[in-house]
């Protein structure tokens, strides 16, 4: 069988299993999450940009934010984002730590002059660096299994519905390195090649696993890298100092990356020491959206803004990989004839997979308000909807009733899974001549429909000051952050044979903005 023959059987496999689905439902929300954005005194304020102006956050925020701009503007946002997770995996508890420097923003707003005899009062020009989401992220897990391993599920895997038969798993393995063996094309052929799963009839299925009954002391790493960037063009205009309206367009650019390792150490087995599971992703992406936005200031105390962002559209790139290694009692393993034999192989990898879709992210909408206190500082908030079973993928990489069977299999997969989700943002902002202390909080809604026992909702608290000069301003903010979720390495057909790792993440993110006007 030749490779792309091999590959397109591989692939249409993998999209046919409710696994599949449900990672690229999973995926949809990674890519399409809310997250706290933009300049050091915005993030200090609990990230609101419904009815505030005057900040480049505006950009992408309420673009309408612009109106408020009297002279022109740059900033420049680096940050630091130290990310700390802790695990509990069949009672054993790890913690783990990781940090990057990055750029959380850069602007450049540019005003035009004042109109004092027209209603137009002046309008202005924005773009904007931003970065609008993070997926750095590590953490380990450790925990003594005496239900299972994870050669039980490709067992599983490879004896349902009727079963792999063993002249199609050898069909799915080359073992020429003239034709770039040895490698596998599927993961149950690996581990059949390894002698890990072995055939109880002479067709094959049902497999079962090398050593079903001992121990196993697991071992796993998550590691993460990436940002999902934007850099974005706005306009707004000021009408009798009233009315501000504004609209912008995204550029998205998504970049994520993962390696991920699960090791079960046998203990006391006769046959195996360990095997290790690895596994790489790699995504790339491209999107475009547009924002259009209002804010409308009823007297010089009290205003009130909204905004409709649309739909991400994003094309998406991202290529699989996966290796199986394994070291055996004295080097030896059962051979099908009952003999201890040498394994052929320690360490096999599996072939690439490639996969192109596109990315419908939900439609979001933020309405808010703020209160000035004369020209001591401000009060302000917000309410953000999504409703992220509105989430869409679809694909023209398989042939075309895959590629149905893809869009509306990962649809409803999207609608069983995840909801509407509300998030609220609460910021205060004290001034005292030069000097600026800001306080913040957000509350990002929990968008799964069930929380199978964890609360997946956000809480963030932010604290920021800055000083303000007639030509430089710096502010400074921080950021921290706390929520859980759930990573399930494996899952069998009986529930009660598999565990789930559970995961709470404590990022805390620190903003630095520099910022001169002209």
């Amino acid at each position: 069988m030749t490779k792309p023959i091999l590959w397109s059987a591989v692939l249409c496999a993998l999209l046919t299993s409710s696994t599949a689905y449900a990672q690229y439902a999973t995926d949809a929300l990674r890519y399409s999450e809310s997250d706290q954005t933009g300049s050091a005194r915005f993030q200090a304020l609990g990230g609101n940009h419904a009815s505030l102006g005057g900040d480049p956050s505006s950009i992408h925020g309420n673009p309408a934010g612009l109106g408020f701009y009297n002279r022109s503007e740059f900033t420049f946002s680096p940050g630091v984002t130290p990310t700390n997770t802790k695990t509990s995996y069949f009672g054993d508890n790890n913690s783990a730590s990781k940090g990057n420097l990055n750029l959380a923003q850069a602007s450049l707003v540019l005003t035009s002059q004042p109109g004092f005899q027209r209603k137009w009062k002046r309008s202005s020009l924005g773009i904007s660096f931003s970065r609008q989401q993070s997926f750095r992220e590590h953490y380990t897990f450790t925990g003594l299994n005496d239900r299972s391993a994870f050669v039980d599920k490709v067992a599983e895997d490879a004896s349902i519905n009727g079963g792999i038969s063993t002249q199609q798993l050898e069909a799915d393995f080359e073992s020429s390195a003239s034709n770039g063996g040895p490698v596998a094309y599927s993961l149950p052929a690996a581990y059949y090649q390894m002698y890990l799963i072995n055939p109880t009839s002479n067709s094959g299925p049902p497999y079962n696993a090398l050593d079903r009954n001992s121990v196993v002391d697991q071992y796993g790493t998550y590691t993460a890298t990436g940002a999902n960037t934007q850099w974005t063009i706005a306009y707004a205009g000021n009408y009798n100092d009233k009315l501000y309206i504004g609209a912008n367009f995204g550029f998205s650019r998504l970049r994520y990356s993962y390696d991920r390792t699960l090791q079960d150490n046998y203990v006391d087995s006769p046959e195996l020491i360990y095997t290790q599971q690895n596994e790489a992703l790699t995504v790339t992406g491209n999107g475009i959206n547009f924002a259009l936005g209002v804010i409308y200031k009823f007297n010089p105390i009290f205003q009130v803004g909204g905004v409709l962002t649309s739909p991400t559209f994003t094309s998406i790139k991202e290529t699989f990989t996966q290796n199986v290694n394994a070291e055996y009692v004295d080097n030896l393993v059962t051979g099908p004839d009952g003999e201890l034999i040498q394994p052929p192989y320690l360490n096999l990898p599996i072939a690439p997979n490639d996969f192109v879709y596109s990315l419908r992210s939900p439609l979001k909408a933020n309405v808010g308000a703020t209160l000035f206190i004369q020209d001591r500082g401000f009060i302000t908030g917000s309410l953000e909807y999504q409703d992220y079973s509105m989430m869409g993928v679809r694909t023209t990489y398989l042939s075309s009733t895959d590629n149905s069977a893809f869009k509306s299999n990962t649809k409803a997969e999207i609608e069983d899974t995840f909801r509407s989700s509300y998030n609220f943002r609460l910021g205060g902002e004290f001034r005292a001549n030069l000097f600026r202390a800001r306080l913040g909080a957000a509350y990002i809604g929990d968008p799964y429909r069930d929380n199978d026992g964890i609360k997946r909702d956000k809480l963030l608290f932010s604290a920021g000051v800055g000083v303000r000069k007639s030509r430089f301003f710096a502010d400074l903010s921080g950021t921290m952050s706390t929520f859980k979720s759930v990573y399930t390495p494996y899952v069998l057909n009986n529930p009660d044979n598999y565990a789930s790792v559970e995961v709470t993440h404590k990022p805390v993110n620190v903003v630095l903005t520099l910022g001169v006007n002209f």
